[in-house]
């Protein structure tokens, strides 16, 4: 009888192991981020539930492993971080969108999207070769939120040489 059970018994063992196994590969999904300096603001705990479930219509939103922190695609065409330096003054282009002041970094494929005007300031990365601009407008309601800190982007013509 014992022989009978010994076999029924590693096989047991062996189905424990595989749904254990099954279940930690899923948590191996998230998208390895580091928070940014502030990431712990509290505004930036009201943006993240703001944010969208999906960005450019067919981005859907993926798990993170870090705080204040978003991404969209798989592999990701866009990431957010929110409590990252805030920008008092920039020659890089400045723009408004919705309320909210955005700059503009081109750095090749990617182009980085930081807030302006905002405190924690937020940071938009998206892939250019995947997505377009489309991912700022679906982030900016979220970021909306923010606290404004006094700063705004001046037109060319508002700056007095």
């Amino acid at each position: 009888m014992d022989t009978v059970r010994r076999p029924t018994r590693k096989i047991a063992f062996a189905a424990v192991v595989l749904a254990v196994a099954a279940g930690l590969t899923g948590c191996t999904n998230a998208v390895a981020m580091s928070p940014a300096p502030s990431a712990n603001a509290a505004a930036c705990a009201d943006v993240q539930v703001r944010l969208p479930a999906a960005v450019d219509t067919k981005f859907d939103l993926r798990n993170t492993n870090a705080q204040s922190t978003a991404a969209w695609g798989d592999p990701e065409v866009a990431i957010y971080h929110c409590g990252v330096a805030v920008p008092t003054v920039s020659d890089l282009p400045c723009f408004s969108l919705s309320g909210v002041d955005w700059i503009r970094d081109d750095r090749g494929k990617q182009v980085v999207y930081t807030t302006f005007g905002r405190s924690p300031a937020a940071q938009v990365v998206i892939d250019s070769t995947k997505t377009t601009s489309q991912v700022i407008q679906d982030v900016t309601d979220a970021v909306s939120s923010l606290p404004k800190d006094g700063h705004k982007c001046l037109d060319p013509s508002d700056v007095q040489g």
